[in-house]
């Protein structure tokens, strides 16, 4: 029975051979590298269509990033100024009362109001006043106006007096101190 089988796929196998050879002729084979070739040309064509899409969507979205940037850089400080105007109203009203009224002290204390109302706007927007009488110097804060002989060994290096107080925005140096220091 072994036999019987041996030669059954053997026939089989020589029969198939045939078959496989000629598929594979010559003229079958050209036909298919000149359909591969036309669709390789085709897949190019879409692929240099595509990139050229996506260079004219990129160079756009450049463009409009360039104009919103632009846009912020122009209008950014809208929201403060914005905000600043009720503070130069409560001035102009000051300055109003001054011509109006011989009371000092209400004077005084409506001032005090306005300067109240903007060092905490002031605050609202991460503006603080820097600490600089009595600190170690340090250049990078602090813009040394003169020096000045220390009134105490201890104090040599140190800030005697604060001639105009210096500001910090997001703990960076938005205007350095102008200090005096001990020498």
């Amino acid at each position: 029975m072994c036999n019987k089988d041996e030669e059954q796929l053997n026939d089989e196998l020589k029969n198939a051979a045939p078959e496989v050879e000629s598929e594979a002729d010559a003229p079958a084979e050209e036909i298919s590298v000149e359909d591969q070739l036309a669709s390789a040309k085709e897949e190019l064509e879409k692929a240099q269509k595509e990139y050229l899409f996506l260079m004219a969507e990129f160079d756009n979205f450049r463009k409009r990033t360039l104009k919103e940037k632009a846009d912020l850089i122009k209008n950014g400080g809208e929201k403060a100024m914005r905000e600043l105007l009720p503070v130069v109203d409560d001035f102009e009203r000051a300055l109003g009362a001054l011509e109006q009224s011989a009371d000092i002290e209400s004077l005084k204390d409506g001032v005090m109001l306005i300067y109240n109302k903007f060092v905490k706007y002031l605050e609202s927007q991460q503006v603080k006043a820097m600490e600089s009488t009595g600190m170690d110097f340090d250049a990078d804060v602090y813009e040394a106006v003169t020096t000045f002989p220390a009134p105490e060994e201890s104090m040599k290096g140190k800030v005697i007096d604060t001639v105009q107080k210096g500001y910090t925005i997001n703990d960076k140096v938005l205007r350095h101190a102008k200090v005096v220091v001990g020498q």
